[in-house]
C-alpha cells in the first residue's frame, strides 16, 4: 500500500511538473521575443508565496495543478495593457511560436522520457518481432540459438511476427530448419522440435523460447528508435481523441455500476492511480509509458483549434493574418485584433463542456477505475 500511494504521488508530481514546464515554455518564448511577461505561477488557487525578479512576479499557488503565464496583451480582454507593444501587435509567427511553445514542451518531455527508457529499461516490442528473450533448456537452445536472436523463418516459411512464428512452429515436428538473424548475419539451425500436449489445444510443436518484450539501445541508436516509437504513440493519441465522443456513454454507464471499458478515457486521477499500481508492481516501464503518453495527449489536446486552448489562440492569430491579407488585396485597411468578447459565448460553452467531461472522467476514475490487472 505504501508503494502504491508513493507511486500515485510521484506520478501526480510528474504531471504537475509537466504542466508547469508547459507554462514555462510560453514564458521563455515570449520573453525571447521581447514580450512583457507580468506573472508566472505554478498551481492554482490562493497564493502560497511569490517574489518579483526583472519585472516578473513568480509564485506558487496552493493547489499544485497546472499554472499560468500572464503575457501582456495576449487577447483584447486584457484591460491592464500599458506597454507600447502588447502581444497582439507582434508578428503572427512570433505569437504562434509563443502559443505553440507550451504544447511543444509536452512533446519534448514525452520524447525525453522515451529516450531515457530506450537506453535504460528498453522500449516495448510493439511490433511483436520474433526476437527471443530466453531459450533456457529448450530445443532452440540445444540447436545453438541464443537470446537476442530474431527468427526470420521456420521450415522455409517467413515469420515476421512472434505470433506467426509460433503458428508455424506448432505445426512442426522433428528436425526443422530455422532461419535466425544474429547481428548482420542470417544463420540456419536444425532444430529438433518436440511435440507436447497443451490443455485445450492438443499436441503442438514448441521450441522452448520466450519473446523479448523490450529492446534496449545505445545513445545513438536510441534517437531513431525513440522517434519511431514516438510516431506510434502520436498515432494512438489521435485515435483516442477521435474515439473520445463515442466513449462517453460507456463512462456514464461505468459511473452507475456498469463495466468500465479498458480503453475508455481517463483523467489525471485515473492515470495517477495506474501509475501507483505500476510502481507497486515494480513495472516502471509501464509507469513511464503512461507519463509519456499523457504528455503527448496534453500536447495534442492543447493544439486543438478551440478556445481557450493554445490551438484556439493560434487559430485566431492566423484568422487575423488571413483576414487582413484579403482586405489588403481589396484595398482596405487592416483591422485590429479580434474582439474576444464576441467569442465569449463559444469559449464559455467549450469550457462548460470540457469541465463536465473532466468531472465525468474523474468520477469514473474514483468509483470504477481502470486497473492494470
Amino acid at each position: 500500500m505504501v508503494a502504491y500511494i508513493a507511486g500515485i504521488v510521484l506520478f501526480a508530481l510528474c504531471v504537475c511538473l509537466s504542466l508547469a514546464l508547459h507554462e514555462a515554455g510560453h514564458m521563455l518564448t515570449a520573453r525571447a521575443f521581447g514580450m512583457k511577461v507580468r506573472r508566472f505561477f505554478v498551481g492554482m488557487g490562493p497564493t502560497v508565496f511569490s517574489f518579483r525578479r526583472r519585472g516578473v512576479e513568480y509564485g506558487l499557488k496552493a493547489v499544485p495543478i497546472g499554472g499560468f503565464c500572464d503575457i501582456s496583451g495576449m487577447t483584447t480582454l486584457d484591460e491592464n495593457v500599458r506597454e507600447e507593444r502588447p502581444m497582439w501587435n507582434f508578428k503572427t509567427w512570433q505569437r504562434t511560436a509563443v502559443m505553440a511553445a507550451g504544447p511543444l514542451t509536452h512533446f519534448l518531455l514525452g520524447f525525453l522520457i522515451l529516450f531515457v527508457m530506450a537506453v535504460s529499461l528498453g522500449l516495448p516490442n510493439t511490433a511483436s518481432k520474433p526476437v527471443l528473450g530466453s531459450t533456457d533448456g529448450g530445443a532452440a537452445a540445444a540447436a545453438g540459438i541464443r537470446p537476442g536472436d530474431e527468427i526470420v523463418s521456420v521450415a522455409g516459411k517467413p515469420t515476421p511476427t512472434w505470433q506467426e512464428m509460433v503458428g508455424v512452429v506448432r505445426a512442426q515436428a522433428g528436425p526443422t530448419p530455422v532461419g535466425v538473424r544474429r547481428g548482420d548475419e542470417v544463420l540456419t539451425f536444425q532444430v529438433t522440435i518436440p511435440r507436447v500436449h497443451r490443455e485445450g489445444v492438443g499436441e503442438i510443436g514448441v521450441i522452448g523460447a520466450s519473446v523479448q518484450t523490450a529492446f534496449q539501445y545505445g545513445p545513438i541508436d536510441a534517437v531513431g528508435a525513440t522517434a519511431a516509437y514516438t510516431g506510434q504513440m502520436f498515432a494512438q493519441t489521435f485515435e483516442r481523441l477521435i474515439e473520445m465522443p463515442q466513449r462517453i456513454p460507456g463512462l456514464v454507464s461505468a459511473v452507475f455500476g456498469g463495466e468500465r471499458e479498458h480503453n475508455s478515457p481517463v483523467s489525471v486521477v485515473g492515470a495517477s492511480r495506474l501509475g501507483g499500481e505500476a510502481a507497486e508492481a515494480g513495472l516502471w516501464s509501464v509507469f513511464f509509458l503512461l507519463l509519456a503518453g499523457l504528455n503527448f495527449f496534453l500536447g495534442v489536446f492543447n493544439l486543438l483549434p478551440l478556445l481557450p486552448m493554445d490551438g484556439g489562440h493560434i487559430a485566431v492569430t492566423w484568422y487575423e493574418k488571413v483576414r487582413d491579407k484579403i482586405r489588403g488585396l481589396r484595398g482596405r485597411p487592416a483591422l485590429g485584433p479580434v474582439d474576444y468578447t464576441r467569442l465569449a459565448n463559444v469559449t464559455m460553452a467549450l469550457v462548460v463542456v470540457g469541465g463536465l467531461f473532466v468531472a465525468l472522467t474523474v468520477t469514473a476514475d474514483i468509483v470504477n477505475p481502470i486497473r492494470l490487472t
